[in-house]
């Protein structure tokens, strides 16, 4: 149905004018009174009553007019949504990030981000950084917080966002708790809580270039993903763990940090924000102009 003939006949029986009607639409009467006789017979109803005296609405008008007030304004709303969308100020948005991020860096860009585009909806999930590379690539999302480096190639694009490194996490009972700071070295004969190797490539990489660089392969007591198990784990005195310096910010009492005086700049990690420059949709892009913008990300 055309929506200029619904616009006609909204503006006809506000009027009940076909002069001032086509005056109010910028048309003449004649192409006026034969959208609403094409109108009438696509619907097989008459929808206004011609008379000596002017133009009545008809029952079936009244009826009519109710809806296409409402197709109106759902056509309006259309166009309105997909314009704000294709600038990157409406739609959704899907974010994937990595735990760690939840301790600082999430809870500063997702006010900014709402604060600026208030009608993005946001969708916010969590996983590891490999899984959200496959999901950009695969275009189930549509930008990433991930942690760096990461082992395995990809065709995402990598901005660093916040450049941090390892701390050694050792329950309190640890005797290397009495030390301010441990070397590399130390760390020989303990047990590690240790990342996968599957999950979290990455991790796993840069802490055992870490025990490498002291002289050692790491006795590994048990396999985690994300942060936050480690520390768990650490706190149950399974072992030590080297992690994100960030984690620090939230553990237990239980659990106590040292900075490794040794720690090579191979090991270093950090989080960058991850996207799909072929397939940058106006929100990613709005999202990434934003972090860069405020948090000098390139």
């Amino acid at each position: 149905m055309d929506i200029r003939r619904i616009r006609q006949f909204v503006v006809l029986a506000e009027t009940l004018n076909f002069r001032h009607a086509a005056e109010r639409l910028h048309m003449a009467q004649p192409p006026l009174s034969v959208a609403i006789q094409k109108l009438e017979a696509e619907l097989g109803v008459p929808l206004f009553e011609r008379g000596p005296r002017g133009v009545k609405i008809t029952e079936s008008g009244k009826a009519a007019l109710v809806e296409a007030r409402r197709m109106l304004f759902h056509a309006e709303r259309f166009s309105k949504v997909a314009e704000e969308a294709a600038l990157g100020e409406a739609g959704v948005l899907r974010v994937g990030f990595v735990g760690t991020v939840t301790y600082g860096w999430l809870p500063r860009i997702i006010p900014l981000f709402r604060a600026e585009f208030p009608n993005v909806e946001l969708v916010l999930r969590e996983a590891t950084s490999e899984k959200i590379l496959q999901y950009l690539e695969e275009e189930e999302m549509d930008v990433g917080l991930i942690r760096v480096p990461i082992a395995k190639t990809t065709k995402c694009r990598l901005l660093p966002v916040e450049v941090d490194g390892f701390v050694l996490a050792l329950n309190k009972s640890n005797p290397l708790a009495k030390k301010r700071r441990v070397a590399l070295a130390d760390l020989a004969d303990q047990p590690f809580i240790f990342y996968s190797a599957h999950d979290a490539p990455g991790l796993h990489m840069a802490a055992m270039i870490a025990c490498q660089h002291g002289g050692f392969v790491p006795k590994v007591a048990q396999v985690a993903v994300q942060v936050q198990t480690l520390l768990s784990l650490v706190e149950s005195g399974l072992g030590v763990a080297l992690v994100p310096r960030v984690g620090s910010r939230f553990a237990s009492d239980q659990v106590v940090f040292r900075p490794v005086a040794d720690m090579p700049e191979d090991a270093s990690i950090g989080i960058s924000l991850a996207y799909q420059p072929e397939s940058e949709t106006a929100n990613a892009r709005r999202f990434r102009e934003l972090v860069q913008d405020r948090f000098g990300a390139r």
